[in-house]
């Protein structure tokens, strides 16, 4: 029938877990923009 409810809540260490990932991940996409930005901009000027 239904699951019970303690299986299917996520304790507070894994909500804070997830979250710390995705903040991560977050903060590689900026950088990788932040980079990839930079580099087109020093082969515009190298040409």
């Amino acid at each position: 029938m239904l699951a019970p409810l303690h299986l299917l809540a996520a304790t507070a260490a894994e909500e804070g877990r997830k979250t710390v990932l995705m903040m991560l991940a977050v903060g590689c996409v900026f950088l990788a923009v932040i980079a990839v930005g930079e580099l087109t901009h020093w082969l515009r000027h190298r040409r």
